[in-house]
């Protein structure tokens, strides 16, 4: 789909603010590990599709953060 075909109507124009309090956020470096899984939990991820391994990353971050709670 071309980006002219999107229906943008119900999207709120940005209000100056928004960019006034915005703020950057560089990604964290990546540390490179290895990492002993197992196959079946493997495949369930492989079988996502690319981003595999940022998939992993996303659902052991959440863990963490729901230990830290």
């Amino acid at each position: 789909m071309a980006d002219k075909e999107i229906d943008t109507s119900e999207i709120p124009p940005l209000r100056e603010d928004f960019f006034r309090n915005a703020r950057i956020r560089l990604p964290r470096k990546k540390q490179q590990i290895t990492l002993r899984i197992d196959p079946d939990i493997l495949e369930f991820f492989k079988k996502q599709g690319k981003g595999y391994q940022s998939m992993i990353n996303e659902v052991l971050r959440k863990y963490v953060d729901a230990q830290r709670e």
